[in-house]
């Protein structure tokens, strides 16, 4: 190829982004989380909450088969989601009910709007009691002004439309016409339906939780069994093959620091959120290739007890595994391990060395850091400060393009419903609808994020998604200017996206890198010095 053979002088960097990747095992980026949740893979059914009596509590667990009945109390209850982590979240307007032969090509032109689904509550109500009528019988609860009421003489309310009212209703706390909605709901979503039946699943869960918790009910867990660490990884591993954002974290990050390090001849590189440690399998192959002799390569991994889990055990397994590599390529290498989150490093965990050009790399993990609207300690603005007192050759940031931190419910839930829908339109290309691997993967690694992001609130609520402009500005508080990405980093994610659908695209602008499907951004990544 043409691209391939024009960067070919430049020291290899072309084989770092023709370099097959390592059948990577990315743990939930930030927009794939695991869910601490037992998720029934067997039934294909919508997904609804079911209640399981342990001593004196009761707790929900998500599933995939449908619950009988729920119950409703009059005290509050103690409700609270642990999430971890995360890696993605979508938009969209049209209604896929009304269209079983959606193509993806344009899915995406207008941001969603509640003001279009009724100017009225009466209307709504009208709606709901069509929608009952249609979806329940006959013999559901709708009131004598119901009889006047057609479809010919009201338009019909779709899936998102449904999902939108129903949120409107959970957070005005009116709980009748909520459960109402949830009722109805639950007849319309299904895990292996189409991208907004699937989505709608997990979004009904969502609105579950939250409606029990302002509603005073007894839905105080959502608890779930955690996947095993080989299911996890199974699952992860899914969604590594059919969708680019993490072949578009690593790629991009991996040019990024080998231009940046050209010239020095001892790197240090502080990954934020280490995983496996697959990222650096190929660049490690690819500065043992580079003109005048490789580089001393030494790795700091910031891990948490998520990704320990993942891979069944702690950092040494990822030390062991690099170093096993640099020492088939012939790079003297060190590895050195950070067993804590994000919120708990400081400086003496990071282990600098005079002479060292520090790399520092954040893939879809900084969202996770709480900041100014949560805690006065801010640990979001607290670690760039702490990294740019490090004087880093080089920063890169990738995160999801998704504004859900400080958003007050009802505009979180919309941006949540807009940036999944477009997220899994992109798996469903990838994946045929009744892949049960597929389902395995959205309900293990992309469910909890949307749980956590509609459901809790404070410290509980960990999914705090910021757009690029959010980010560049704390960045720009902290001391950072923005490094102008070079036209190798498009060519290696160019080259990334030949393998997957044509609705994929990239495009350059503020300085970054945007990956959109169709005509929403996803994610973004940057550099930054």
């Amino acid at each position: 190829m043409q691209a391939s053979q024009e960067y070919q002088s430049s020291g290899g960097i072309h084989r770092l982004y023709h370099h097959p990747m390592q059948p990577v095992e990315p743990y939930c980026f930030s927009s794939f989380q695991i869910l601490d949740d037992d998720i029934s893979t067997d039934n294909v059914s919508p997904s609804f909450a079911q209640a399981t009596q342990v001593g004196d509590e009761q707790y929900y667990t998500l599933d995939s088969s449908p619950a009988t009945s729920y119950t409703v109390c009059g005290t509050p209850s103690a409700f609270s989601i642990s999430s971890n982590l995360t890696p993605f979240s979508p938009q969209g307007s049209q209604s896929y009910l009304t269209d079983q032969h959606h193509s993806y090509d344009n899915t995406y032109g207008s941001p969603l709007s509640g003001s279009s689904i009724v100017d009225e509550g009466s209307e709504l109500k009208q709606m709901l009691r069509v929608l009952e009528h249609q979806l329940l019988g006959p013999e559901s609860d709708i009131d004598d002004s119901c009889s006047q009421i057609t479809t010919e003489t009201l338009p019909r309310l779709d899936l998102r439309q449904a999902l939108i009212s129903c949120a409107e209703a959970v957070g005005d706390e009116d709980f009748l016409t909520a459960e109402r909605f949830i009722n109805v709901l639950e007849r319309m979503v299904s895990v292996s339906g189409e991208p907004i039946q699937r989505l709608g699943a997990y979004m009904l869960e969502a609105l579950r939780a939250r409606f029990f918790l302002t509603g005073s009910c007894i839905y105080k867990k959502l608890k779930c069994k955690e996947p095993t660490s080989s299911e996890l990884m199974s699952y992860m591993h899914v969604l590594y093959q059919i969708c680019p954002y993490y072949k578009f974290a690593y790629n991009s990050a991996n040019v990024v620091i080998w231009e940046a390090m050209q010239n020095e001849n001892r790197i240090h590189i502080i990954d934020f959120q280490i995983a496996q440690g697959s990222q650096w399998v190929s660049l490690i192959e690819v500065l043992a290739k580079r003109p005048g002799g490789a580089p001393q390569v030494r790795i700091t991994g910031v891990d948490d007890s998520q990704s320990a889990h993942a891979r069944s055990g702690g950092l040494e397994l990822v030390g062991k595994r690099l170093s096993k590599v640099a020492e088939q390529c012939g790079v003297q290498f060190e590895f050195h391990g950070a067993g804590i989150s994000g919120c708990e490093v400081n400086l003496e965990n990071l282990m600098l060395r005079p002479g060292e050009a520090v790399a520092v790399n954040f893939p879809y993990m900084l969202h996770h850091m709480p900041d100014e609207s949560v805690t006065t300690t801010n640990h979001r603005d607290r670690l760039l400060r702490l990294v740019k007192s490090l004087s880093p050759k080089v920063v890169i940031l990738v995160e999801q393009e998704s504004n859900t931190n400080t958003a007050s419910f009802f505009p979180r839930f919309k941006e949540t419903l807009e940036y999944y829908t477009a997220m899994f339109e992109s798996i469903d290309a990838g994946r045929p609808r009744d892949d049960k691997q597929r389902m395995s993967a959205e309900e293990h690694c992309v469910a909890r994020d949307i749980v956590n992001i509609i459901a809790c609130e404070g410290p509980e609520r960990v999914e705090r998604h910021e757009l690029f402009g959010k980010w560049r500005a704390r960045l720009v508080m902290a001391g950072f200017s923005q490094c102008p990405l070079s036209p190798s980093v498009s060519m290696a994610i160019m080259d990334v996206l030949k393998d997957y659908s044509k609705n994929y695209r990239l495009q350059e602008r503020e300085g970054a890198l945007h990956l959109f499907w169709n005509n929403r951004v996803l994610v973004t990544s940057s550099a930054w010095r």
